[in-house]
């Protein structure tokens, strides 16, 4: 089980017509081209440091904001991303990425985001994006949902819809995803 304490956290969720194996590829996709899903991870700043079956090292960003992100999608219902460094994020910070299978075919997809600042720009930032910047977060959340779908030839009507759950929520998150912290990788 996962869990991330006492940093915000913003909320997201969407239903779409890929499958959990679908949306984790394309999560997980760090070839070239990842800026088209991602405008965020712009092809410049990716670097894969180590990729393995179910887990990547990878550091990512654009327009001068970067974090080093240790991605693990061992669970085939979750993609976690964990910050392992940043120019303004803590180790609190990253996404959980969690997928639910509906009957009628679709999946649920719920996104986390975590944005803790490590330094004044980084809290600034945060607070930026927790208010007025939700929305650029959703588009950047939207986005590639819409684009995983369309690249399997699949389309659905969509509609994104932030859960009702305090902005700034300091109680613990869970998932269903094991997760180890960046002191455990490193001992192996």
């Amino acid at each position: 089980m996962c869990m991330i304490y006492d940093a915000p956290q913003i909320h997201f969720h969407m239903n779409t017509a890929s499958t959990p194996k679908e949306l984790v590829t394309g999560l997980t996709d760090f070839g070239p081209g990842r800026s088209k899903l991602f405008p965020n991870s712009a092809d410049k700043y990716l670097k894969v440091h180590s990729l393995g079956r179910t887990e990547a090292d990878v550091t990512e960003g654009s327009g001068g904001i970067w974090e080093r992100l240790h991605y693990d999608w061992s669970d085939p219902n979750c993609v976690v991303l964990t910050t392992t460094d940043s120019k303004f994020w803590s180790g609190l910070s990253g996404h959980i990425y969690t997928f639910a299978r509906q009957p009628n075919g679709t999946t649920d997809v719920d996104l986390v985001v975590v944005r803790d600042g490590k330094n004044l720009k980084g809290w600034v930032l945060g607070f930026l994006l927790r208010t007025i910047g939700k929305s650029v977060l959703g588009r950047a959340f939207e986005n590639p949902v819409k684009a995983i779908e369309a690249r399997s030839g699949k389309f659905q009507s969509h509609e994104l819809k932030p859960l009702r759950i305090p902005e700034l929520s300091l109680a613990p998150i869970q998932c269903a995803c094991t997760v180890t912290s960046g002191a455990q990788r490193r001992s192996r």
